[in-house]
């Protein structure tokens, strides 16, 4: 996070408490329920709670949610009916103490006077109430729905992730090659290579020297080149009568040794 923004983050924000002594269920659904509920559009009622209160003080009541119709029939593409009947299985709280807060975004105005710019809360954050009651929102098992949509899910889990088609029309296939045309080009190089054959010691000896009259460096992929020899035989002969140079500039090239060094120097300028 960059600076100027963990600066806003810790800036104090106001918060609206008109609802805190507001008591509040904080309910655990299933994933089905709660997309049918983002679903929903405008302000419409996603269903009814019925609460019946037992005669018995010890014991608690029995809850139950009925999704909207036109929820619950709804036709989605690749997804089956949700059960219509919940029941809410209610939990204590415990030692804990739990508060809902909400976060609306808000649109940021920037008015700007002599260099001076103010910028409005970009959220407006507010105490909903107090959780007073948790629950477990749970189908009903007497709902064929209910029995569907696991049905479905127990299919779509055991499905295999690979399957086995077959297929009617022609695919276009590549047969295989027992040897691709890159590994026939570097075969036929290998066997041009290996038909060099060692010439007389002293014959490539000569060729060498001619090479060095004409330049004083070489690289041992040129000389292989000038004197056509295998360039293992050719390294033997080069150990005898040059120096393989280690340092720049002339880094990794072979150069005459001083006894063999035959240049032919320029004539003194007449005074």
């Amino acid at each position: 996070m960059q600076e100027g923004g963990l600066e806003r983050a810790h800036v104090p924000k106001d918060v609206d408490v008109a609802a805190a002594g507001r008591g509040v269920w904080l309910v655990k659904v299933p994933k089905y329920l709660s997309e049918k509920w983002k679903k929903s559009t405008g302000n419409n009622d996603v269903g009814k709670l019925k609460i019946t209160t037992s005669k018995f003080p010890d014991q608690k009541p029995n809850v139950v949610f009925t999704l909207n119709d036109s929820l619950a029939n709804q036709k989605i593409p690749g997804e089956q009916p949700c059960p219509k009947e919940h029941k809410m299985k209610l939990t204590g709280l415990g030692n804990q103490n739990l508060v809902v807060f909400s976060q609306i975004p808000l649109p940021t105005t920037k008015d700007g006077e002599a260099g001076i710019s103010e910028s409005m809360p970009s959220e407006k954050i507010a105490l909903e109430g107090r959780v007073i009651q948790r629950a477990e929102c749970t189908p009903l098992i007497k709902d064929n729905k209910y029995l569907d949509l696991k049905r479905l899910h127990t299919e779509v889990t055991n499905r295999p992730r690979r399957e086995v088609i077959q297929i009617d029309t022609v695919v276009a296939s590549y047969k295989p090659v027992s040897n691709h045309r890159f590994n026939v080009m570097h075969d036929e190089k290998v066997k041009i290579a290996g038909k060099r054959l060692r010439a007389d010691k002293d014959k490539v000896m000569d060729m060498l020297f001619n090479a060095f009259e004409k330049h004083q460096y070489y690289n041992v992929k040129d000389l292989v080149t000038l004197t056509k020899q295998p360039i293992t035989y050719l390294k033997e002969i080069l150990k005898e009568i040059c120096t393989y140079n280690m340092k720049a500039p002339h880094r990794n090239m072979w150069e005459l040794k001083p006894e063999y060094r035959h240049y032919k120097e320029q004539a003194p300028a007449d005074g």
